[in-house]
């Protein structure tokens, strides 16, 4: 089995619909493919409906949160959507991804780039606003040649010249609420170095002691060192270790499975879940 558990659609910052997604899915070879939009569920029912046969649906979301003036992301899978706690907490930070973006515009312009709110609106049309769209506004006005290339200390970076803070989670009540809505909780790119500051491995730890289920190894962001520590790290505190794309589309480099999970680790994450059921394609 060939399992990617970690994807976005147009649902938040990825450029395929989630019915494009799915089918992308089934095309690469894929049997098992999470679609974890940030934020929002709001693209699992035409993903649903668009399912190929032979393909299997795990149904997600990225959580934005910030430990001690961190961010990081949690991947929840399999969590009852209609959770009111939960629901509440993503309505909380989508809401505030607008107001966000349109500062992040704001503080481009006074850095001189020719950025307008009304670029970002229509580069991000439906989906939950955020970081990417910027960038991939950037890379339109030829301010950077690509939108990782945006995600420096010189733009959108978390320690950037134009970064803006947005409304995230305390990542242990992020568990909290991931749990009680039935969900398995998994700690996404832990060690992306790239992307900014990551918390202390002491931090993922405390969040294991928490009820965090698992991290995520392979990714694209995580050099082969990184991940024998992370592979390390996991064994000794009891975590499961995933692998995922991070896929978004033409909005990135990567390929739907250019890394998979286990399908004895994704068996577990079945059999953790209660909120929720993989979807079995039926030829959508």
């Amino acid at each position: 089995m060939r399992i990617d558990l970690h994807t976005h659609s147009t649902a938040s910052d990825g450029t395929d619909t989630p019915a494009e997604l799915v089918r992308n899915a089934a095309a690469a070879g894929l049997d098992v493919v999470a679609l974890t939009d940030h934020d929002t569920v709001a693209g699992h029912a035409e993903a649903r409906a668009a399912l190929p046969e032979g393909l299997t649906l795990v149904t997600g979301a990225e959580l934005s949160c910030r430990l001690d003036g961190t961010s990081l992301h949690m991947l929840a899978y399999l969590f009852d959507p209609e959770e009111p706690e939960l629901a509440r907490e993503r309505e909380l930070v989508r809401d505030d991804r607008v107001p966000r973006a349109r500062a992040m515009v704001g503080k481009l312009r006074e850095l001189g780039v020719p950025i307008t709110w009304e670029q970002v609106a229509r580069i991000a049309g439906d989906g939950a606003v955020g970081r990417p769209h910027v960038a991939t506004a950037l890379v339109d006005l030829g301010v950077v040649g690509s939108v990782s290339d945006a995600f420096t200390s010189e733009w959108l970076a978390n320690d950037g010249r134009a970064y803006v803070e947005k409304h995230e989670l305390d990542p242990f009540d992020a568990l909290r609420l991931i749990k009680a809505a039935g969900g398995v909780a998994v700690f996404a790119h832990p060690l992306a170095v790239k992307r900014g500051a990551c918390v202390p491995e002491s931090a993922i730890a405390e969040l294991a002691a928490a009820g965090l289920d698992g991290i995520e190894v392979d990714h694209m962001d995580h050099d082969a060192p990184t991940r024998a520590r992370l592979r390390g790290l996991a064994a000794d505190i009891g975590l499961l270790t995933t692998g995922s794309s991070d896929y978004h589309g033409s909005r990135k480099t990567c390929g739907l499975g250019d890394c998979t999970t286990d399908p004895e680790i994704y068996g577990e994450i079945v059999r953790r879940a209660t909120g929720a059921f993989p979807v079995p394609g039926a030829g959508g």
